[in-house]
């Protein structure tokens, strides 16, 4: 398994994979040196991010190769179908895969998701629209969410 670290302006990010694909993207909240080569299995990974955080990339298309349960992935799968910029709360979540009943086991399977911002758990909310749980810190959550819908200019007349 490969490993790249890179800085991003929420924290260092630990990246893992192979030539199945990235299996593992993580936000540390130690500071750790950023990779000074990085492995050719994970070099569109880290482009591709670099992009996201610079403004200039809305989606991934790096392969993905997530580890967990098939209710897990089918979870994960329809986390990437959440727009950029866009939100979703857990209960129109669990409502989407079919079972509202499922909603915290939908939330469960969002919290223990493996690839930190590629594949979009910041993006769910509560229903309210308050910034519930997220694993690298509500934080970090309000600041993706925040970096992904930008300030609408205002007309000047």
């Amino acid at each position: 398994m490969e490993k790249a670290y890179i800085k991003t302006p929420v924290g260092t990010c630990l990246i893992e994979g192979d030539e199945h694909g990235v299996t593992k993207i993580w936000v540390l909240d130690d500071e750790v040196q950023q990779s000074e080569t990085i492995p050719h299995e994970l070099s569109q990974a880290v482009a591709e991010l670099e992009e996201y955080f610079s403004g200039k990339r809305t989606e991934f298309t790096f392969k993905m190769n997530p580890s967990g349960t098939d209710f897990q992935k089918k979870v994960w799968n329809a986390l990437l179908e959440i727009p950029f910029g866009k939100t979703m709360s857990y209960n129109q979540l669990a409502i989407k895969l079919g079972d509202i009943n499922a909603i915290r086991a939908v939330a469960s399977a969002n919290g223990k998701n493996p690839l930190w911002v590629a594949v979009p758990c910041h993006r769910v909310i509560g229903s309210d629209g308050s910034l519930t749980g997220y694993a690298g810190g509500l934080w970090r959550k309000k600041w993706l969410l925040e970096h992904e819908t930008p300030p609408i200019q205002q007309s000047l007349f």
